[in-house]
Protein backbone atom coordinates (compact mmCIF):
# COMPACT_ATOMS: atom_id res chain seq x y z
CA UNK A 1 0.00 0.00 0.00
CA UNK A 2 2.64 2.54 0.65
CA UNK A 3 4.67 1.59 -2.08
CA UNK A 4 1.45 2.41 -4.42
CA UNK A 5 1.20 5.62 -2.58
CA UNK A 6 4.40 6.71 -2.80
CA UNK A 7 4.28 5.91 -6.74
CA UNK A 8 0.76 8.19 -7.11
CA UNK A 9 1.92 11.47 -6.21
CA UNK A 10 -1.22 12.72 -7.51
CA UNK A 11 -3.10 10.50 -5.66
CA UNK A 12 -2.06 11.85 -2.71
CA UNK A 13 -2.10 15.10 -3.14
CA UNK A 14 -5.81 15.25 -4.17
CA UNK A 15 -6.50 12.59 -1.25
CA UNK A 16 -4.80 15.15 1.01
CA UNK A 17 -6.69 18.09 -0.20
CA UNK A 18 -10.12 15.88 0.17
CA UNK A 19 -9.47 14.99 3.64
CA UNK A 20 -8.81 18.71 4.33
CA UNK A 21 -11.98 19.25 2.60
CA UNK A 22 -13.80 16.89 5.00
CA UNK A 23 -12.39 18.26 8.53
CA UNK A 24 -14.38 21.13 7.71
CA UNK A 25 -17.47 19.22 7.87
CA UNK A 26 -16.97 18.76 11.80
CA UNK A 27 -17.74 21.92 12.50
CA UNK A 28 -21.60 21.21 11.87
CA UNK A 29 -21.07 17.30 12.88
CA UNK A 30 -19.54 18.41 16.48
CA UNK A 31 -21.86 19.83 18.26
CA UNK A 32 -19.38 21.52 20.93
CA UNK A 33 -17.49 25.08 20.63
CA UNK A 34 -15.03 25.66 18.11
CA UNK A 35 -12.13 25.81 20.36
CA UNK A 36 -13.64 22.47 21.85
CA UNK A 37 -13.04 21.13 18.27
CA UNK A 38 -9.78 22.57 17.51
CA UNK A 39 -8.14 21.61 20.95
CA UNK A 40 -9.04 17.90 19.90
CA UNK A 41 -8.09 18.13 16.43
CA UNK A 42 -4.48 19.54 17.05
CA UNK A 43 -4.42 17.79 20.10
CA UNK A 44 -4.68 14.11 18.22
CA UNK A 45 -2.95 15.59 15.57
CA UNK A 46 0.14 16.60 17.58
CA UNK A 47 0.35 13.00 18.99
CA UNK A 48 -0.23 11.14 15.43
CA UNK A 49 2.67 13.51 14.08
CA UNK A 50 4.91 13.06 17.04
CA UNK A 51 4.84 9.43 16.73
CA UNK A 52 5.18 9.80 12.95
CA UNK A 53 8.59 11.61 13.47
CA UNK A 54 9.71 9.43 16.11
CA UNK A 55 8.92 6.10 14.06
CA UNK A 56 10.70 7.28 11.33
CA UNK A 57 13.69 8.66 13.12
CA UNK A 58 13.23 11.77 11.85
CA UNK A 59 12.76 14.03 15.08
CA UNK A 60 14.05 17.76 15.10
CA UNK A 61 15.25 20.07 17.77
CA UNK A 62 14.68 23.62 17.99
CA UNK A 63 17.81 25.19 17.13
CA UNK A 64 17.92 28.79 19.26
CA UNK A 65 15.33 30.37 21.79
CA UNK A 66 14.33 32.97 18.61
CA UNK A 67 13.03 30.04 16.69
CA UNK A 68 11.24 28.66 19.67
CA UNK A 69 9.53 31.96 20.15
CA UNK A 70 8.46 32.17 17.09
CA UNK A 71 7.25 28.39 16.38
CA UNK A 72 4.95 29.35 19.83
CA UNK A 73 3.84 32.07 18.16
CA UNK A 74 2.58 30.16 14.72
CA UNK A 75 1.06 27.34 17.25
CA UNK A 76 -1.13 30.71 18.66
CA UNK A 77 -1.80 31.73 15.01
CA UNK A 78 -2.92 28.00 13.96
CA UNK A 79 -5.14 28.09 16.89
CA UNK A 80 -6.78 31.19 16.07
CA UNK A 81 -7.10 30.45 12.24
CA UNK A 82 -8.92 26.83 12.97
CA UNK A 83 -11.24 28.43 15.62
CA UNK A 84 -12.56 31.17 13.49
CA UNK A 85 -12.71 28.65 10.41
CA UNK A 86 -15.23 26.40 12.37
CA UNK A 87 -16.87 29.36 14.54
CA UNK A 88 -17.54 30.28 10.73
CA UNK A 89 -18.91 26.56 9.37
CA UNK A 90 -21.20 26.42 12.26
CA UNK A 91 -22.89 29.76 12.34
CA UNK A 92 -23.61 29.87 8.83
CA UNK A 93 -22.53 26.82 5.92
CA UNK A 94 -19.82 24.54 5.07
CA UNK A 95 -19.99 26.32 1.59
CA UNK A 96 -19.69 30.03 3.09
CA UNK A 97 -16.65 29.04 5.42
CA UNK A 98 -14.76 27.28 3.18
CA UNK A 99 -15.57 30.17 0.89
CA UNK A 100 -14.39 32.94 2.78
CA UNK A 101 -11.62 31.08 3.88
CA UNK A 102 -10.31 30.47 0.28
CA UNK A 103 -9.65 34.16 0.01
CA UNK A 104 -5.98 33.38 1.85
CA UNK A 105 -4.23 33.22 -1.13
CA UNK A 106 -5.20 37.24 -1.56
CA UNK A 107 -4.11 38.21 1.67
CA UNK A 108 -0.89 36.46 0.81
CA UNK A 109 -0.38 38.50 -2.32
CA UNK A 110 -1.13 41.76 -0.64
CA UNK A 111 0.56 41.23 2.21
CA UNK A 112 3.94 39.89 0.71
CA UNK A 113 5.33 43.04 -0.85
CA UNK A 114 5.34 44.84 2.74
CA UNK A 115 7.75 42.12 4.23
CA UNK A 116 9.75 41.97 1.13
CA UNK A 117 9.54 45.68 -0.11
CA UNK A 118 8.23 45.15 -3.52
CA UNK A 119 6.11 47.08 -4.86
CA UNK A 120 2.03 46.35 -5.09
CA UNK A 121 1.07 45.96 -8.85
CA UNK A 122 -2.43 47.45 -9.75
CA UNK A 123 -3.92 43.69 -10.89
CA UNK A 124 -3.21 43.01 -7.38
CA UNK A 125 -6.02 45.49 -6.45
CA UNK A 126 -8.29 44.22 -9.01
CA UNK A 127 -8.43 40.82 -7.62
CA UNK A 128 -9.22 42.43 -3.83
CA UNK A 129 -12.05 44.07 -5.77
CA UNK A 130 -13.39 41.19 -7.37
CA UNK A 131 -13.08 39.00 -4.39
CA UNK A 132 -14.90 41.59 -1.99
CA UNK A 133 -17.87 41.48 -4.51
CA UNK A 134 -17.69 37.65 -4.69
CA UNK A 135 -17.70 38.16 -0.62
CA UNK A 136 -21.03 40.23 -0.85
CA UNK A 137 -22.44 38.28 -3.32
CA UNK A 138 -22.02 35.29 -1.42
CA UNK A 139 -23.54 36.75 1.77
CA UNK A 140 -26.45 38.43 -0.18
CA UNK A 141 -30.19 37.71 -0.12
CA UNK A 142 -31.83 34.75 1.01
CA UNK A 143 -33.37 34.24 4.60
CA UNK A 144 -30.86 33.34 6.79
CA UNK A 145 -30.78 36.61 8.70
CA UNK A 146 -27.51 37.45 9.53
CA UNK A 147 -25.63 34.17 9.91
CA UNK A 148 -24.46 33.91 6.39
CA UNK A 149 -22.87 37.61 6.84
CA UNK A 150 -21.74 36.43 10.42
CA UNK A 151 -20.18 33.49 8.96
CA UNK A 152 -18.54 35.19 5.95
CA UNK A 153 -16.93 37.28 8.53
CA UNK A 154 -15.57 34.66 10.52
CA UNK A 155 -14.72 32.68 7.17
CA UNK A 156 -12.75 35.58 5.62
CA UNK A 157 -10.91 36.12 9.33
CA UNK A 158 -10.08 32.89 8.79
CA UNK A 159 -8.71 33.22 5.63
CA UNK A 160 -6.44 36.70 6.76
CA UNK A 161 -4.69 34.52 9.85
CA UNK A 162 -3.65 31.50 7.51
CA UNK A 163 -2.53 34.05 4.58
CA UNK A 164 -0.23 35.49 7.67
CA UNK A 165 0.46 31.82 9.07
CA UNK A 166 1.82 30.70 5.73
CA UNK A 167 4.03 33.92 5.09
CA UNK A 168 5.45 33.08 8.54
CA UNK A 169 6.06 29.82 7.94
CA UNK A 170 8.24 30.16 4.65
CA UNK A 171 10.66 31.95 6.83
CA UNK A 172 11.29 28.46 9.12
CA UNK A 173 10.51 25.99 6.38
CA UNK A 174 14.18 26.41 5.40
CA UNK A 175 15.53 24.96 8.70
CA UNK A 176 12.92 22.71 9.60
CA UNK A 177 11.40 20.00 7.74
CA UNK A 178 7.18 20.55 7.74
CA UNK A 179 6.15 17.70 9.78
CA UNK A 180 8.18 19.61 12.25
CA UNK A 181 6.38 22.75 12.21
CA UNK A 182 3.56 21.25 12.09
CA UNK A 183 4.12 18.82 15.23
CA UNK A 184 5.11 22.11 16.96
CA UNK A 185 2.35 24.09 15.88
CA UNK A 186 -0.49 21.90 16.88
CA UNK A 187 1.03 20.69 20.25
CA UNK A 188 1.48 24.46 21.10
CA UNK A 189 -2.38 25.07 20.23
CA UNK A 190 -3.25 22.46 21.97
CA UNK A 191 -1.50 23.18 24.78
CA UNK A 192 -2.85 26.84 24.96
CA UNK A 193 -6.61 25.60 24.96
CA UNK A 194 -6.18 23.19 27.69
CA UNK A 195 -7.56 25.85 30.38
CA UNK A 196 -10.24 27.27 28.03
CA UNK A 197 -11.36 23.59 27.35
CA UNK A 198 -10.93 22.67 31.37
CA UNK A 199 -13.00 25.44 32.62
CA UNK A 200 -15.88 24.87 29.71
CA UNK A 201 -18.99 23.19 31.47
CA UNK A 202 -19.02 20.37 28.06
CA UNK A 203 -17.56 17.05 27.59
CA UNK A 204 -17.05 15.37 25.05
CA UNK A 205 -18.44 12.05 25.27
CA UNK A 206 -17.22 8.41 23.79
CA UNK A 207 -18.95 9.40 19.78
CA UNK A 208 -17.71 13.32 19.22
CA UNK A 209 -14.06 11.91 20.76
CA UNK A 210 -13.96 8.88 18.13
CA UNK A 211 -15.21 12.51 15.76
CA UNK A 212 -11.98 14.46 16.96
CA UNK A 213 -9.64 11.63 16.91
CA UNK A 214 -10.25 11.25 12.97
CA UNK A 215 -10.47 14.83 12.47
CA UNK A 216 -6.95 15.17 14.19
CA UNK A 217 -5.60 12.10 12.88
CA UNK A 218 -6.87 11.14 9.48
CA UNK A 219 -8.07 14.86 8.65
CA UNK A 220 -4.93 16.75 9.51
CA UNK A 221 -2.21 14.04 10.32
CA UNK A 222 -2.27 12.06 7.44
CA UNK A 223 -3.37 14.75 5.46
CA UNK A 224 -0.18 17.05 5.99
CA UNK A 225 1.80 13.61 4.92
CA UNK A 226 0.34 12.76 2.06
CA UNK A 227 0.14 16.04 1.02
CA UNK A 228 4.07 16.53 1.48
CA UNK A 229 4.76 13.41 -0.05
CA UNK A 230 3.03 14.53 -3.27
CA UNK A 231 5.39 17.35 -3.23
CA UNK A 232 8.14 15.20 -3.41
CA UNK A 233 7.55 14.68 -7.02
CA UNK A 234 5.43 17.11 -8.48
CA UNK A 235 5.54 20.68 -9.08
CA UNK A 236 4.76 22.87 -5.98
CA UNK A 237 2.32 25.55 -8.35
CA UNK A 238 0.58 21.52 -9.69
CA UNK A 239 0.35 21.29 -5.50
CA UNK A 240 -1.08 24.34 -4.99
CA UNK A 241 -3.63 24.67 -7.84
CA UNK A 242 -4.57 20.79 -6.38
CA UNK A 243 -5.18 22.41 -2.96
CA UNK A 244 -7.54 25.10 -4.49
CA UNK A 245 -10.07 22.66 -5.12
CA UNK A 246 -10.48 22.02 -1.17
CA UNK A 247 -13.74 24.00 -1.30
CA UNK A 248 -15.06 22.15 -4.23
CA UNK A 249 -14.59 18.98 -2.29
CA UNK A 250 -15.69 20.18 1.19
CA UNK A 251 -18.97 21.73 -0.88
CA UNK A 252 -19.44 18.42 -2.43
CA UNK A 253 -18.96 16.32 0.88
CA UNK A 254 -21.32 18.42 2.89
CA UNK A 255 -23.79 18.11 -0.10
CA UNK A 256 -23.85 14.06 0.26
CA UNK A 257 -23.44 13.91 3.79
CA UNK A 258 -25.09 17.05 5.27
CA UNK A 259 -27.76 17.25 2.69
CA UNK A 260 -26.39 20.94 2.26
CA UNK A 261 -27.17 22.08 -0.79
CA UNK A 262 -25.75 25.61 -1.35
CA UNK A 263 -27.58 28.58 -3.16
CA UNK A 264 -26.64 29.87 -6.41
CA UNK A 265 -25.82 33.19 -5.25
CA UNK A 266 -23.31 30.97 -2.93
CA UNK A 267 -21.99 29.45 -5.99
CA UNK A 268 -21.76 32.55 -8.00
CA UNK A 269 -20.10 34.30 -5.24
CA UNK A 270 -17.45 31.40 -4.37
CA UNK A 271 -16.79 30.77 -8.53
CA UNK A 272 -15.49 34.65 -8.07
CA UNK A 273 -13.27 34.24 -5.42
CA UNK A 274 -11.95 30.92 -6.35
CA UNK A 275 -10.82 32.19 -9.71
CA UNK A 276 -9.14 35.25 -7.97
CA UNK A 277 -7.45 32.80 -5.34
CA UNK A 278 -6.42 30.43 -8.23
CA UNK A 279 -4.80 33.55 -10.05
CA UNK A 280 -3.37 34.78 -6.60
CA UNK A 281 -1.75 31.35 -6.00
CA UNK A 282 0.54 31.16 -9.51
CA UNK A 283 2.79 32.49 -7.57
CA UNK A 284 2.29 30.92 -4.44
CA UNK A 285 2.33 27.72 -2.50
CA UNK A 286 1.12 26.79 0.76
CA UNK A 287 0.95 24.14 2.82
CA UNK A 288 -2.27 23.91 5.65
Amino acid sequence: MSEALRGHPLFQTHAAVLLFGLAGLFGKLLDLPAYHIVFGRTLFAALALGAFLVLTGRPERIRTRGDLCGLLTLGLLLAGHWIAFFHAIHISTVAIGVLTFATFPLFVTLLEPRLTGERLRSGDLVQAGAILAGVCLLVSGGDGGHAPARGAVWGTLSGLSFALLSLMNRHYVLRYSPLTLAWVQNATAAALLIVPVMLCGERAGPAALGQLAFLGIVCTALAHVLFIRGLRQIRARTASLIAGLEPVYAIALALILLHETPAPRTLAGGGIILACAALATRSTAVIR
